[in-house]
Formats: C-alpha cells, structure tokens, sequence
C-alpha cells in the first residue's frame, strides 16, 4: 500500500467532514428554534412573532443548501476514495445511511419549501407543523448518520464472514440501539442547538449595540438565552455520558485524552494541564487534581483508567491472535469447508482486524517479526498532544458557554439589554462553539486511529486503489469549489444580516414602557 495515498484519503474526506460540518449544527439548532418562535407567533398571533421566525428561517435556509452539498460529497467519497471500505462493512454501514436517506432527507426535503413559501396558502397551525417536520427530518437525519458513526466507534451487532470475506450484520437492533450511538447523537445535537443559540444571541446582541430593531432583538435573545442555557447543560452532561462510554468500548481513545501513558491507583486523578512527551512516554510540568478523573470515567473509586503501555501490551496479544485468525481465513479462502480452520477462526475471529494491522509492514501478517508487532502495537496509540489540548479547549469552551448563556439568561429575565459589555461579549462569543465542535470530531475521528472501524478494518486498508495525482486534483477541486461556496455563503447571511429582519420597511419600534412583564411573550 501506498502511504500517500492513504494519508491524502484520510486528508480529503476530514477536510470535507469538518466542512461539512460548520453548516450542519447551526442547522440542527436553528430548525427547532423556529419550531420554538413559531408556536408563539401561533399562540400569540402577534406579527411580530411571524417577522422573528422568517428572518432566522432564511438564515436556516442559506445554512441548509450548503449543508446538503457538502453531505453528498462526503457519501459519494465512500465509494470513490474509499472502496475497499465500503465493500468490507458496507453490508452494515451502508443500511443507516440509506434509511438516513428514505427517511429523514426526503422529509425535510418535502417539506422545506413549504416552509418557506407556504406562508400565506397555509394556516397558522398548519404552516407551524411544517415547520416542525422540516426540524424533525433534520434532526433525524442526524441521528441515522451517527448511528453510522456510532457503528465505525463500537461494532456491535456484526460479524466477519469466511466465506464472503465480509463483516456482515447479525443483529440490526444492537446496530441501532449502539449505546456509543445514543450518546454521540444526544451530544451531537445538543452541540448544535448550543451553536444556533450563540448565533441567534451574536447577531441579535449586535442589533442592540447598533440600536436597531430593538424589539426583534430583544425577543431573539429571550428565546437564545433560555433554549442555549438548557442545550449547554446538556451538552456537558451528555458529554460525561460520552466519555464514560469510552471506558468499556475506547480505551486507548480515553487513555490518549488523559495523557495517561500507564495505568494509575485508582481512582485516578485527572490533569488539568500538561505537556504530553511521547518520546519519554510521559507528561511533563503535570497539573492534576487527585482522583476526579477515576470519579468521571469510571463512576467509582476502586476502578482503574487503564493506561497507554498496558492497552498497547494488549494490543500485542490480540495481535498475535489476530495472526492465527489471518491464517485460518487464508486456509478458508482455498476451502470453505475445511472444519479445523472454522474451529481455529471462530476462536481468534475478533481479532482478525488486530492481525491485519500489520499489514503496513508486511504482506503476510503471519510473517511479521516480533519487533513489526511491537510497532503495530503502538500505532495504536493516536496523537496524544493533540488528543490532550484538543478535549482541553473543547471542554474549556462548553463550560465558557453555560457561563455565557447562564449571564444572558439572568439578564433577559431583568429585562437588562443596554449592558452593553455584555453584548459585545455576545458578538466575540459566535465562533467559539463551531471552534468546540470541530475540536470534538477531531477527539471522535483521530482518537480513534488506526481505525476505520475500531478493532476491526485498520484505516490503511480501507482506500481505493487511487494515484496520488488523482486524490491531489480532487483536494484541490474540492477546496476550491467549496471554498467558493462558503464565501458566498458567507456574504448571503451578512447581507441579510445587514438589511434585518424588515428588509426595506420601518422598524416598528416598541416604545418605552410596551414590552410585557416577561420577553417570551410580546
């Protein structure tokens, strides 16, 4: 195999995830945020209710249409850059996304331009379902894909078969009731509701620092303050949940985020600040705080955070392992029937993918020496430097954003909307959640390395048989057409930001003295 190839593979579909994912949390969030201001334009019948929910309903819009683009591309590259992977475990992987598909695109695809130009043909009970559907098929959507997801973190209900040389499905049900899934899809979600939250606040808190459409603002960031501070709370719960999920299925992942180079006494302390050395195998000028981090991943005191030696001499074994199951699918592959062999495979079977990691260094994992062991063993071990401060700067910015939305939340309910410090901090605080996000896939997608799909298909071997001018010309092409895109995007929310919610037509100014005792219902 061809380093380059692999490494140019992996390059080409994270730049296209990451992108793809600036679009879709704001999306995510936003759809049940209209659901939100909606109902009370249906409650309250007041127009400016109506004026609320179609102005963030056209920011939803542009956000939606680059979203679906990048989408498709990064599905179609599982096909194209990445064959051998789709073959393996597409009998598994594939069924997620094809109900993601049937199920949730075409409903919000059916519906999303009723939504939007269905204002005046229907009522306002029904156009308010339409808009609940346009958030529900986003939301589920969602779900399918990180069932997906979920899937390549924790293989559960699935099995390789000798004869069809294929990991095939055995039980559905565990595919889709994953527990890795589950929690990935809560917090993901979540994740996106904190984004549209930040932004409506950002944009709205800048209207009040211009001093115009006060009355839209304030209203916009009733609803931010209180439908954020709830997301941001969950956010950090359900990243807890996430993260003691690690301890049963991703050991090496919770170990490398830690910089927990070898098992401690328990219950283990958790570092606050270090700087993780590989080549010592250590974390130098530590900072911890004793026994906090046993507490978090293992939700007791007498249970060990194993650490990246032991997991790595684990590896070793299973590699060996996976060397014997290598042998007996070889011998299956000239005789389906032999019977010792299937008695030899169904023993060492599930560690097969394990085997195959020493398919970097040689043709013939049987043949590999034990120093070629040793170093597929550690490449089990991901970027800790970068595992480390990544989870650091996630955390530190989900905390920052419960403080943020908490201070808004306060403030809303004061009716203080003139501290103007505090809208300023507002406007600064709108990139810092897509930062937070992308830093999580990043934990999720490198933490996760050598793997493909974890324990079972090594990343190296799941890429097309693709030349290395071929994967440069696409990256380019890629980059640059949606660079594109993302600059006209750009532009089409801040021009729309630029003209407000009233585009053309007066600002009907609340005077002083008019606004209700409580924000939410004006």
């Amino acid at each position: 195999m061809d380093p380059g190839v692999v490494d140019l593979s992996r390059l080409q579909f994270a730049l296209t995830a990451l992108y793809h994912f600036l679009f879709v949390p704001l999306t995510l969030g936003l759809s049940f945020m209209l659901v939100i201001m909606e109902s009370v334009y249906v409650m309250t019948g007041r127009p400016v209710w109506r004026t609320i929910t179609q102005f963030w309903g056209t920011i939803f819009g542009i956000n939606f249409v680059l979203g679906v683009a990048t989408g498709l591309t990064m599905e179609f590259q599982f096909g194209t850059n990445w064959s051998y992977f789709s073959h393996y475990v597409g009998d598994i992987f594939g069924a997620p996304l094809a109900i993601e598909g049937l199920m949730a695109f075409f409903l919000e695809a059916t519906f999303v331009g009723l939504m939007f130009f269905g204002w005046d043909r229907l009522s306002r009970i029904g156009h308010l379902f339409v808009t609940f559907m346009v958030a529900l098929g986003t939301n589920l959507s969602a779900l399918w894909i990180l069932i997906a997801n979920g899937w390549m973190q924790n293989p559960v209900g699935a099995a390789f078969n000798p004869e069809t040389m294929r990991m095939e499905v055995v039980d559905f049900m565990s595919v889709l009731l994953n527990p890795i899934a589950q929690a990935k899809f809560v917090h993901t979600v979540s994740a996106g509701y904190v984004i549209a939250s930040v932004a409506v606040l950002g944009i709205s808190a800048f209207y009040l620092l211009r001093n115009r459409h006060a009355g839209f603002a304030r209203r916009s960031m009733a609803v931010a303050a209180a439908f954020g501070l709830a997301s941001s709370l969950s956010v950090v719960v359900l990243g807890d949940e996430s993260g003691y999920a690690l301890t049963d299925n991703q050991k090496m992942k919770l170990a490398a985020i830690e910089a927990a180079w070898h098992t401690e006494a328990s219950p283990a302390g958790l570092t606050l600040f270090g700087m993780p050395n590989f080549a010592e195998r250590r974390t130098d000028y530590s900072v911890q705080i004793p026994w906090v981090l046993g507490l978090i991943a293992t939700r007791s005191l007498d249970k060990q955070v194993t650490g990246m030696s032991e997991l790595v001499l684990l590896a070793q074994e299973r590699i060996a392992s996976g060397q014997i199951a290598y042998g007996a699918v070889q011998v299956l592959k000239q005789d389906p029937k032999d019977a010792a062999a299937r008695a030899v495979f169904a023993q060492h079977g599930r560690d097969l993918g394990y085997g195959l990691l020493l398919k970097r260094y040689v043709d013939d994992p049987r043949q590999a020496t034990p120093a070629q062991v040793e170093q597929a063993a550690w490449d089990t071990v991901p970027s800790v430097p970068l595992m480390f401060w990544s989870f650091r700067i996630m955390a530190g910015i989900g905390f920052a954003m419960i403080a943020l939305f908490a201070t808004a939340f306060v403030l809303c309910s004061m009716r203080r909307f003139d501290q103007r410090w505090f809208l300023r901090l507002c406007v600064l605080a709108i990139p810092l959640p897509w930062l937070a996000v992308e830093l999580g896939w990043i934990i999720a997608e490198m933490g996760r390395q050598p793997w493909a799909i974890e324990g079972v298909l090594p990343t190296a071997l799941g890429v097309s048989s693709l030349s290395r001018a071929a994967l440069w010309t696409t990256l380019v092409g890629f980059t640059l057409l949606y660079g594109t895109l993302a600059v006209i995007e750009v532009s089409l929310i801040l021009r729309t930001v630029r003209r407000g919610p009233y585009a053309g037509h007066e600002d009907p100014q609340p005077q002083p003295g008019t606004l209700p005792a409580s924000p939410m219902t004006a």
